[in-house]
């Protein structure tokens, strides 16, 4: 943990992800500020939709491309231009979202080091849909496109649904029957085959929803701040390529003033996130597989996994124990 003097220079650096405006953008930012909330709130609105529509559908043509020509070069092409409309789009999110509140704090370590052509591995505790956001502007640049798993219900989405299979998402149905646990750990591993090809960030949420406290009671976790982590895909996804990963980023997200709506984002309500992003060697152990050996290797995953949410839910209390001695601070950046 970093004392009062690290902190005070990180929070007032020029990099964007750790500092208010810098002083010479201090006018727009005044702009800004003083439009009323449900006016930003239209606004990132009509700037999200607009992104959208325009990249989805430009999205189109090499997603086509790509479902009906097999050919290895124009599949190759498709995928670089679907992944450089990707890049665009969440540019442009970051874009409206530093402006809907230019004096948001955004207190980020661990992501300098890192870099656009490598493989990573990204785990992140979950606790709001705005928590995707957050990983999108704050890896952007920094690492590969992020590929989330998503619902398989969600291939379905008119034109999206579309844009998310060509960008190689793996769709889960999270069932709990046998067959469907087999669905989704045959759709993780055919994914992650496809991922061999281009540098990638396969990003898994752990706990597979997002928390809140009656998931947590019903769950009876025994963390403070998060719910019990499931490793399935992890495990597939390690066994498929795990030596092509160069490292785990393991993500913890802490929101000093509670878990925020979207709206709340939207409206420029979000006024402090802290993000802290550690990389984490994978373990010899846990890369590859041999057949019979499947429950000793989702044994050795579980404690891997297990230690780090031991250390993560620690460091969430830490960090917002941090956040409720500094008011001041916050309100000076507010």
């Amino acid at each position: 943990m970093a004392d009062a003097g690290d902190r005070s220079q990180r929070t007032f650096s020029r990099d964007p992800l750790t500092s208010v405006i810098p002083s010479n953008h201090g006018h727009r930012a005044l702009i800004a500020l003083r439009l009323p909330h449900a006016l930003r709130g239209a606004l990132s609105v009509l700037a999200l939709v607009l992104n959208t529509v325009i990249i989805t559908a430009s999205l189109v043509p090499p997603a086509l491309l790509k479902l009906f020509v097999p050919a290895a070069a124009a599949r190759r092409a498709a995928d670089r231009a679907l992944s450089a409309l990707a890049s665009a789009w969440v540019a442009i999110n970051n874009a409206w979202i530093a402006a809907v509140r230019p004096d948001a704090r955004w207190d980020v370590q661990g992501v300098a080091a890192l870099h656009p052509r490598g493989w990573y591995l990204v785990t992140s505790n979950h606790q709001s849909w705005v928590d995707i956001l957050v990983l999108q502007r704050i890896f952007h640049g920094r690492v590969p496109f992020l590929k989330f798993f998503l619902k398989r219900e969600l291939i379905w989405v008119p034109v999206i649904g579309l844009a998310w299979w060509a960008l190689d998402f793996p769709f889960m149905s999270r069932g709990s029957s046998p067959g469907a646990r087999g669905q989704d750990l045959e759709a993780t591993r055919r994914a992650c085959e496809k991922f061999k090809r281009i540098p990638t960030s396969v990003m898994n949420f752990l706990e597979g929803t997002r928390f809140t406290p009656a998931k947590h009671a019903e769950q009876k976790s025994r963390y403070r701040h998060l719910l019990k982590p499931k490793v399935g895909g992890l495990g597939i996804a390690l066994a498929t390529m795990g030596e092509q990963f160069e490292a785990l980023l393991d993500v913890t997200i802490v929101y000093p003033h509670g878990a925020p709506r979207f709206a709340a984002l939207m409206c420029g309500r979000l006024d402090a996130v802290i993000v802290r992003v550690q990389r984490r060697d994978i373990p010899p152990e846990l890369l590859g597989t041999t057949a019979g050996d499947e429950r000793a290797q989702h044994r050795r995953l579980s404690r891997w996994v297990e230690q780090q949410w031991v250390e993560k839910d620690q460091l969430i209390d830490d960090l917002l124990r941090t956040a409720e001695r500094e008011p001041d601070e916050v309100r000076a950046l507010a």
